[in-house]
């Protein structure tokens, strides 16, 4: 691949306010192009697009087209930067009116070079405005797609559209359905907006010429009108990448907006410590309809203040994921110690989620056309979710690193939906751990709150997961939750329903139907506050359950809490997969009585605290 940087415009609003500033600050810039101003540590705007370019893995050569007038100024730069002089490529032009134009200069550093290969082009005089991104991924996505690549990055408030050429982005296929120079207001919704930073394949090269013949005019020959008429014209299969940073000094630019970028660029180097990200995840209960959610059916799950996974991400040198000294061990007591604790414990704590999330993250980002920033960082984490007791500890440690990871690098919700996000999360578990795992649980910690959830085949197929709905949290009953001491590993209680619903049993396909029936039935009643009928429906959640999966695979220590709680006239159903039970008592009385009972039992008991997203941020 070739790479072809461009500086030959002619940047007549910014020299001229250089040369007409009054203060004198400055007055030896006068005459220097914009490509080559001073920026932050000495470096020019340029030697940042070098620095990128200059990897021999990469790229065979790497070209630079100029003009006339500013010649001399970059053969200097590339004798005192290694740059091949033979490779500066002077267009001509000495002054605005005389410009060939963007994609002129192009088809004269193709034509004049016998270029035939894919090339790589760049506006040497913008900037990136995080300039760690990886061109390597870049070139990677190109070769991945059967076409030309475009990049795009998502407007700042203050951009305004009509300033850019506008893409509109197939999400599915990344494939550039239409573009817009400079729109007039009403013609896009898109705030995506391209650069002079494409990939061309060499079959695609001869169309700078068969373009050049329509437009006789240099203003018409920008890359802007060239991609109207490839995209929208031709139907020439063009493709984007988006950087989730914005650029800065794009085309004609003047004195204010230079020194803008100096100070924003002052301000991010300075040699103050990375300000840590820290995200939460918080526990949910299943509060009715699961185990449906992995068999089209419906739930409705509610996150809770009282337990949380807690993430921290730091910038650092290199990528660290740090052991949590209590769920990772690494050094123990005594070999006895070690005994005990891989016992109860067993051998996998959340080092390998955090792991997991960060290569599938990387994953989804190359396949979405999302190039990240070469940037690094450290990952710690810490929770007091009590394991295999079915409350989404997992889930919650993946949920928070992926909040970290977006945060980091400004992915946002357009880029990643929060209803892809639940998928995302569901697949670290299943496909990278192989954890037995169903929606609910990725979708309740990511939307958060009180959810109704419809996991019908009909929109899992159609559009690739289900109907989620943020229900009202204001004026909840009293629920509780009790877990065992030592529970067993939760993820046995599914057993071997999955084997029987795909084989069509009837008793199992029945019960995943009136699972959701209970499930709508509870939405009506927690809409209409009648907490009696919520309480029934609970019971009859529980008493399905148990008929399909039986009291052997249920366990005794589950059936155990269960039974307690109905000495004490409590609704009661298990709130995962096992290991805890979350009920609803009216009575408040019986509620303290029962607490005691539960604790005397060697259990673990507590009045539930709903996370309600609406009453505040974390």
């Amino acid at each position: 691949m070739i790479c072809i940087l461009l500086v030959a415009g002619h940047g007549t609003v910014l020299e001229a306010q250089i040369k007409n500033d009054d203060t004198g600050l400055y007055s030896h810039l006068a005459g220097v192009p914009k490509a080559l101003l001073p920026g932050i540590g000495g470096k020019k705007i340029l030697d940042f697009w070098w620095e990128t370019v200059n990897m021999r893995q990469l790229f065979t050569a790497v070209y630079l087209v100029t003009n006339a007038d500013k010649y001399k100024h970059f053969e200097r730069w590339a004798t005192a930067n290694d740059f091949p002089v033979e490779n500066v490529i002077n267009d001509g032009s000495t002054t605005l009116e005389d410009r060939l134009g963007a994609v002129a200069d192009l088809e004269l550093a193709i034509r004049s070079r016998r270029l035939v290969d894919d090339v790589m082009v760049v506006a040497g005089d913008m900037l990136c405005a995080d300039q760690n991104f990886d061109v390597a991924q870049v070139i990677r996505f190109f070769r991945s797609e059967p076409g030309e690549l475009i990049i795009y990055y998502e407007l700042e408030e203050s951009e305004k559209s009509s300033s850019r050429g506008i893409v509109e982005v197939c999400r599915d296929t990344h494939r550039i359905n239409r573009f817009c120079e400079k729109p007039h207001e009403g013609q896009t919704t898109s705030r995506l907006a391209s650069v002079v930073f494409y990939c061309i394949q060499r079959d695609t090269l001869p169309s700078l010429s068969d373009f050049l013949l329509l437009q006789t005019r240099a203003t018409d020959r920008s890359f802007g009108r060239f991609w109207e008429w490839l995209i929208n014209e031709k139907q020439l299969d063009v493709f984007g990448m988006k950087l989730p940073t914005g650029f800065q000094l794009i085309g004609q630019v003047g004195l204010s907006d230079y020194t803008r970028w100096l100070t924003h660029y002052s301000t991010n180097q300075q040699d103050t410590p990375p300000k840590p990200i820290t995200c939460r995840s918080f526990a949910r209960v299943g509060l009715m309809g699961n185990p449906s959610d992995g068999f089209h059916g419906k739930t409705i799950a509610m996150s809770i203040c009282n337990f949380w996974a807690e993430v921290t991400l730091v910038e650092s040198q290199t990528l660290v994921l740090v052991p949590h000294p209590l769920n990772d061990p690494t050094e123990f007591g005594s070999l006895q110690d070690l005994f005990c604790i891989s016992r109860k414990e067993g051998y996998l704590g959340g080092l390998r989620l955090l792991q997991a999330t960060c290569k599938k993250f990387y994953q989804f980002c190359s396949n979405q056309g999302i190039a990240l920033t070469k940037q690094n960082f450290t990952l710690k984490y810490d929770t007091n979710i009590p394991r295999q007791v079915g409350l989404a500890g997992s889930s919650a440690i993946v949920s928070a690193t992926l909040k970290c990871l977006m945060t980091f690098y400004n992915i946002t919700d357009n880029d990643l939906p929060k209803s892809i996000r639940a998928n995302f999360i569901l697949n670290v578990e299943t496909e990278e751990l192989f954890i037995t795992a169903g929606l609910q649980d990725r979708v309740v910690q990511v939307y958060e709150g009180l959810v109704y959830m419809d996991f019908s085949k009909k929109l899992m197929e159609e559009q690739g997961y289900g109907n989620y709905v943020s229900m009202d949290m204001s004026g909840l009953p009293p629920f509780w939750l009790a877990y065992l001491s030592d529970p067993s590993d939760s993820g046995r209680i599914h057993s071997n329903i999955r084997q029987r619903w795909l084989s069509g049993e009837p008793l199992v396909v029945e019960a995943m139907k009136t699972f959701a029936e209970l499930t709508d039935e509870a939405r009506t009643a927690l809409q209409d506050r009648d907490w009696r009928r919520l309480a029934q429906l609970m019971d009859q959640n529980f008493e399905l359950r148990r008929s399909v999966y039986s009291d052997e695979c249920l366990g005794p220590g589950n059936l155990r809490m269960v039974e307690l709680a109905r000495q004490f006239g409590s609704a009661v159903k298990l709130p995962g997969s096992g290991g805890a039970v979350v009920g609803l008592c009216l009575d408040q009385t019986r509620l303290v009585e029962m607490r005691a009972a539960f604790q005397e039992a060697g259990c673990v008991f507590c009045v539930i605290a709903p996370y309600d997203p609406s009453a505040g941020r974390r």
